[in-house]
């Protein structure tokens, strides 16, 4: 058997490299064709059904079928970014600043997310109420992205929002994670023995339930977010009221911290998603979202669950939420590391199609590496 040459292997890559440019090239400038075609016609630059053909089409014409999920994966990168310089010649103006979604008001521990996400980027900021809010005005185009908490180190994962991921359709491109440290807050001059009514959001209350134990008289009053909270005890001006949230909530609305870091677990993160409208191609990804159903019969996870197992792919989260209109029957929600270009992985996926009654991958982006 012949010996394998790195550097004529690598001169090799490089000839293709300069082949494949050439040929990306000629497709990009046939784009922006499109682009004035499109334009004359009036016509939408998206066309779902069109860019399934394409993808599906290349595809097949790959001799080697192992390779079928990689070049769907690149074809659609490829589309991605043809639809974004479409955009841009259809619109004729210059690239504007992100519009970003975040849940909760000015700081709350997703706005801190958000910011600490997309450090030195121009964007503009938007707050909403509620999650489903949030993902709706992704689904919609409104927002380029948008910031969602989506597991706590101490009380598990948020199942709203991954109910309305699968519900909107919407892709997971990032991740960035938050110590979360709850703090009892009330306006200047209460005391911790006059409080008697306490705001937060549910999840608040959770992560410090240890601490109420201590104090029953106080009643929990569930509200839109930590942050909304300390608002509405700084409009009320009440010396019996109080909220559970973050510092820099008890900063921005001018209360005072009656008790700190109320929270059980002192080792107390969330971790908060970056969603999209498409599903982008994230250089060095190492981390996979997936949706997955499986058939209701006996060892059907189990058969799943060993796929991932016998190809040594870290299994870092199963979640399940039932599927509403099956009763008994479930959506298994899964991060697992690896990247999509990566054969293994291509072909677990594979055989994860195959087996399943539902597989559908939310995205694949970085993990959020820790500093502490």
């Amino acid at each position: 058997m012949q010996e394998l040459n790195l550097d004529e292997i690598r001169k090799s890559i490089d000839k293709c490299d300069k082949e494949l440019a050439n040929v990306l090239q000629r497709r990009l400038s046939l784009v922006l064709d499109i682009a004035s075609y499109k334009k004359s016609k009036g016509m939408p630059v998206k066309d779902a059904a069109r860019e399934k053909v394409v993808i599906d089409k290349v595809a097949k014409m790959v001799e080697n079928p192992g390779y079928e999920m990689a070049v769907k994966n690149i074809m659609r990168s490829i589309i991605d970014q043809a639809c974004v310089l479409e955009e841009a010649a259809i619109k004729e103006v210059e690239i504007k600043p992100y519009e970003i979604g975040c849940f909760g008001p000015e700081g709350s521990f997703t706005h801190q997310a958000l910011e600490d996400f997309f450090t030195g980027k121009e964007y503009v900021r938007h707050h909403y109420n509620t999650f489903e809010e949030v993902v709706s005005n992704i689904s919609n185009g409104t927002l380029d992205y948008a910031v969602l908490p989506i597991e706590n180190s101490s009380t598990g994962g948020i199942t709203d929002v991954y109910d309305l991921l699968r519900k909107y359709d919407c892709f997971i491109v990032g991740e960035q994670q938050v110590k979360i440290e709850q703090n009892l807050m009330g306006i200047k001059g209460a005391s911790l023995s006059n409080i008697r009514t306490v705001y937060s959001h549910p999840q608040g209350f959770k992560q410090s339930k240890e601490f109420f134990k201590d104090y029953p008289k106080m009643e929990q009053v569930p509200f839109f977010s930590t942050s909304r909270s300390a608002e509405e005890v700084a409009a009320k001006q009440d010396p019996t009221i109080a909220a559970v949230a973050g510092k820099k909530a008890a900063e921005l609305y001018g209360l005072e911290i009656l008790a700190p870091s109320i929270n059980y677990n002192s080792n107390n993160y969330t971790r908060f998603v970056v969603i999209s409208r498409q599903r982008q191609n994230v250089p060095n990804a190492n981390k996979i979202t997936l949706i997955i159903a499986v058939k209701h019969e006996t060892g059907s996870l189990y058969k799943m669950l060993a796929s991932f197992y016998h190809t040594g792919l870290n299994l870092m989260n199963l979640e399940s939420r039932p599927m509403g209109d099956k009763s008994w029957e479930y959506y298994f929600y899964i991060d697992v590391s690896g990247n999509l270009t990566d054969p293994v992985v291509i072909d677990v996926l594979k055989e994860i199609e195959e087996t399943s009654t539902y597989c559908k991958i939310l995205g694949n982006y970085c993990a959020y590496e820790r500093k502490d």
